[in-house]
Parts: structure tokens; sequence; C-alpha cells
């Protein structure tokens, strides 16, 4: 009996696991489709933990942030449950600076973001997705 409650323990702890807990990308597109995903779901304070953590990136995820609390619910449904459609990757420096071309579902519409290798860690550098400089 008591392996049964420590085994329905271990199960009910991995069960109830927070899906939305930051997990390290292993690569650029990790680190992308996390971005993209919780921006979606506008689950905002976990894409920033997939972000370049400067002025203006943290200005734009605001930004977007406010113009998504502005939507019907029923449009953030749909953002939420689009899929992520990847168009191209272009590796712009090798193993540093990576630009995705992307759309999602719901709105299909190419987009693009920079994910950069920063402190050993790939974080999205979302102004690119506004300026477009490198």
């Amino acid at each position: 009996m008591r392996y049964f409650f420590a085994i329905v323990l271990v199960v009910v702890f991995f069960a109830c696991k927070n899906k939305d807990e930051y997990s390290r990308p292993e690569n650029a597109l990790d680190a992308g489709r996390q971005f993209i995903e919780y921006s979606l779901k506008g689950k905002f304070n976990q894409a920033k933990q997939y972000m370049l953590n400067d002025e203006e990136n943290n200005y734009w995820l605001a930004k977007w942030s406010q113009e998504f609390s502005k939507i019907n619910e029923q449009e953030k449904t749909a953002f939420s449950t689009a899929s992520i459609n990847i168009l191209e990757i272009s590796d712009v420096v090798a193993d540093s600076v990576t630009i995705i071309h992307y759309s999602n579902s719901y709105k299909n519409v190419p987009q693009k973001i920079k994910v950069v290798k920063f402190n050993n860690d790939w974080v999205v550098d979302f102004k690119y997705t506004f300026s477009g400089n490198l």
C-alpha cells in the first residue's frame, strides 16, 4: 500500500507540473517557437523569458500586449489555438543569429523574428520584427 501511495504521489506531481514553466531553448528555433507560441496565447510574461531583455524589446512587447488586450475574446481564442507555420529559417551568422520567417494559421500573414545567441542562451530580438535591422 505504501508503494501504491508513493507512485500516486509521483504521478500527481508530474501531471501537475506547470506547462508554462521556462525551459532553456536548445537552439534558435526552440527559442523562436516558444516566444511565438506564448505571444499568440497572450502569455506575455512567459514570452518575455525567451526575449532579449533590453528597453526597446520591452517596449515592443508591452505594445503588442496592449494591442492584444483590446481584441475580443473570440479573436484571442483564434490566436491561442493557431498553429505556427515556419516558412523559412535563415542562419545569418552561423551559431549566433537566425531569422525565422513564419505565419500563424489564424491570420496567415508572413512575419519574421530574429533569434540571437546572447550569454550562451538563444533569445528573441523582438525589435527586429518592427525595424528589420540586423
